[in-house]
């Protein structure tokens, strides 16, 4: 019998939430400030979402959920992990903001929530923990409202390729078997106390947007980004305007994309 990836991957987020929330890379204290934890590449992709009903699949403890939130969206925050919902719950209670919660993974995702939304949306470290992206795009169209946008920032599957170091390919760039890992730490925070046994897989450019396609959305933006918002990785140094480039590659490595498509039925 073939271990259950899900409720593996889930243990590991319940750990790393944990963690994440007090880390310096997520900054909760100011997020509970006032400061928004969004950044300006999802962020034009967006665009105004004031008075739009969005669904963040895969919201982690929520702080982009409550971000947007806070922009004027009426939120639905979706994760597999019930301890991030936990402290997603904590923090809108916290600032008062209003945001709808629900724990599931997103394959279940019809067994928990049945509405139409004017904006999907999903971000950085999404799509990896996923195996297959037909059922990924189909939940997509399936909770969006005729014309509805998707919007997602994630990283570039050629960074998936490279070692923990960035030195040498290691993995597929295409989708060619689950990659089973001996996890340590965060990209949070490396040291952190954290192990745990993790499956992924890697999603090329290809896989991605032919999905969407094939689930009736119609692509209106592609973007490329030759950096990181995030220092999520080793082996980086941070640019002028504060981004983050592997520092041996320079700007060469495509880093992260960002999609913008909508539903055509």
């Amino acid at each position: 019998m073939e271990p259950d990836y899900i409720q593996i991957n889930r243990e590991l987020w319940n750990k790393r939430t944990e963690s994440h929330i007090k880390s310096e890379f997520y900054d909760v204290a100011s997020f509970l400030n006032g400061k928004s934890s969004l950044n300006k590449s999802e962020l034009d992709l967006l665009g105004d979402v004031s008075g739009k009903s969005l669904l963040h699949l895969q919201c982690h403890f929520g702080l982009d959920s409550l971000s947007l939130a806070r922009l004027g969206a009426e939120v639905t925050g979706v994760d597999l992990s019930p301890q991030a919902i936990i402290e997603a719950e904590k923090l809108a209670k916290q600032t008062k903001i209003y945001a709808n919660f629900v724990c599931s993974d997103l394959y279940s995702l019809p067994q928990h929530l049945d509405e139409k939304y004017d904006i999907v949306f999903t971000s950085y470290g999404t799509i990896g923990w996923l195996p297959d992206m037909t059922a990924w795009a189909n939940i997509i169209a399936k909770y969006l409202k005729p014309g509805g946008k998707f919007a997602m920032v994630d990283f570039h599957p050629v960074v998936w390729m490279f070692d923990d170091e960035f030195n040498y390919i290691q993995y597929s760039y295409f989708n060619k078997e689950v990659i089973i890992e001996q996890s340590e730490g965060s990209y949070a925070d490396h040291n952190a106390d954290i192990k745990n046994i993790s499956y992924s897989w890697n999603h090329d450019l290809s896989e991605i947007l032919n999905a969407l396609i094939n689930a009736g959305l119609k692509l209106e933006v592609f973007n490329e980004y030759n950096f990181s918002h995030y220092n999520c990785f080793k082996q980086t140094e941070q640019t002028e305007d504060g981004n983050y480039i592997i520092k041996h590659h320079g700007d060469k490595l495509p880093m992260m994309y960002g999609i913008r498509a909508s539903l055509t039925h």
